[in-house]
């Protein structure tokens, strides 16, 4: 835990009320504490060489461009230091796992999960399709046609495994699958990359190491999609689709508020 708590110095903190109850960012403007756990978390972005990934800053950077939303959460340890933990939503240069940042709730690209196995069986299962609608034999367009049945109904199978494997917490260490979070908000499914954003891996590794949040806040990092307007460097609140109903359960046993 000792590389991924960053500790505020006694200056630092100077000036600076502790809240009563957790805060979350509902507009723009972060705990104050926050904006500098931010603010030394973005020089990091700017000067780190310890992994390459294309946020669309760097013009002479060919790769395709992924611009990130990142979180930083002020805690505090039992013995009452006061620093913060950071985060990013999904991967980073294609991992889940980076110095500094704290992990993944569950870690979909562990080499010995049953991901990597089953998105090879699916590879293969296309490149098989593919043999087929080239070679033509006899009967093939039955075979294509149970092959692209099967590959659909495994990759479900696939989505559900996943789902039934993230676990998320509350402070009171109650554990909840994302299918019991998401049916109980109304939900039929999980929506894709649920438990990835940046705030529920941040209260996971809290409440996993004896931490009280304090504050919280996200920010863009990089150029945005087209099918949003996120600015780089500026904050955002959690996204209602995702993180809503995983919120409603890991701040279950947490008095929280919005700034």
């Amino acid at each position: 835990m000792s590389d991924l708590f960053h500790p505020f110095s006694k200056e630092q903190l100077i000036g600076n009320i502790m809240p009563d109850t957790f805060t979350l960012i509902l507009l723009d403007t972060p705990h104050p504490l926050c904006l500098l756990a931010a603010t030394e978390l973005q020089e990091y972005l700017k000067t780190q060489q310890d992994w390459e990934h294309n946020f669309g800053l760097n013009d002479e950077c060919e790769e395709v461009i992924i611009g990130k939303m990142f979180g930083v959460m002020v805690v505090q340890k039992p013995t009452k230091e006061i620093g913060y933990l950071c985060a990013f939503s999904g991967k980073i240069a294609g991992k889940n796992n980076h110095n500094k940042f704290v992990p993944p709730i569950f870690d979909t690209l562990a080499s010995d999960g049953f991901l990597p196995l089953g998105m090879n069986e699916l590879a293969a299962m296309t490149v098989i399709i593919k043999d087929l609608q080239t070679a033509q034999p006899k009967g093939f367009e039955e075979r294509v046609t149970q092959l692209k049945n099967a590959r659909r109904e495994y990759s479900k199978e696939l989505q559900q495994q996943i789902f039934n494997n993230y676990f998320c917490l509350n402070q009171k260490g109650i554990s909840k699958d994302l299918q019991s979070i998401f049916k109980l908000a109304q939900y039929k499914n999980p929506p894709a990359g649920a438990a990835e954003c940046a705030t529920p891996k941040l209260l996971q590794y809290a409440f996993l190491n004896q931490l009280k949040p304090i504050a919280v806040a996200e920010f863009w990092w990089g150029q945005s999609p087209k099918s949003t307007t996120w600015k780089h460097g500026e904050f955002y609140a959690c996204c209602k689709e995702k993180c809503k109903p995983i919120l409603a359960h890991m701040l279950s046993e947490t008095k929280h508020t919005f700034c």
